[in-house]
């Protein structure tokens, strides 16, 4: 595939793939390990406080099945409703992987909803990029904060297109426009993707790419869901690239010439 196309680049380092997948809620690590090589994806996100990395001596470790040799492990903070939570348990991932600065923050601000936390998550933001993290932010759809997890120097802002875990797709996409429209970083969707088309429209808006978990590991078969989001992942970048139509309200536009017709 054309890296120029299809490389997604952050903090410095190219992927082929623009398409993020987690670890969780797979049957096993079995099934994880081929749901992530369908989707073709080179970055895979773990939740430390869920998923043994090594903390857990004599348990199944999941870089056994995803050697840190083979994809880039983006560690997560999910389950953390406060900062001081998600500093102290990405300190803990770094120390794992050996020296390893790529995360991603997330900062829960209600169990129910599972929606951000922006004030906690913008202090958890100045704390890990002043200690050399490399930060990849779970956020609202909110420009403003957006920037403002930018100007802290997040490497990537990853805005929620719903709930996480509610499969209903792209519920705001202006708001989702006006973050990759202004933003200097990559813009990725992170939560609420449910099926193919979701994430062919994040693409199509101009995301730099789409990370998901539930709407594959949920699927009633999650290696074809995961080869399905490849694909959208691929044709959504191409379609923006490409540039689509003009919308003509009220007007058609025959495709075939109107000169030279038989009979006229």
């Amino acid at each position: 595939m054309d890296a120029s196309i299809h490389g997604l680049t952050v903090a410095g380092k190219t992927y082929r793939s623009r398409l993020l997948v987690g670890t969780g809620k797979y049957r096993d690590f079995a099934e994880t390990r081929a749901a992530i090589d369908a989707a073709g994806a080179e970055i895979v996100t773990v939740a430390i406080r869920r998923t043994n990395i090594g903390q857990n001596a004599g348990e199944p470790n999941l870089l056994d099945a995803l050697p840190p040799s083979q994809f880039t492990i983006l560690p997560n903070t999910a389950g953390c409703y406060n900062a001081a939570d998600a500093v102290r348990t990405l300190r803990l991932a770094r120390e794992l992987l050996d020296g390893h600065a790529l995360c991603k923050l997330e900062v829960l601000g209600d169990p129910g909803n599972l929606f951000p936390n922006m004030p906690e998550t913008l202090k958890a933001a100045e704390t890990l990029v002043r200690e050399g993290f490399e930060v990849m932010v779970y956020c609202a759809d909110d420009p403003i904060q957006a920037r403002m997890l930018e100007d802290i120097g997040c490497v990537a802002v990853m805005p929620l297109a719903s709930l996480i875990g509610s499969g209903m797709g792209i519920v705001n996409p202006w708001n989702l426009r006006l973050i990759i429209d202004n933003a200097r970083v990559p813009v990725l969707v992170d939560a609420g993707v449910g099926t193919a088309s979701d994430a062919a429209i994040a693409m199509e808006l101009g995301c730099d790419g789409v990370l998901m978990n539930t709407a594959i590991a949920h699927a009633r078969d999650p290696l074809l869901m995961a080869s399905a989001m490849k694909k959208a992942v691929e044709a959504g970048r191409e379609a923006f690239l490409a540039g689509r139509m003009a919308r003509k309200f009220y007007s058609a536009d025959p495709s075939s010439p109107t000169t030279g017709l038989i009979g006229s």
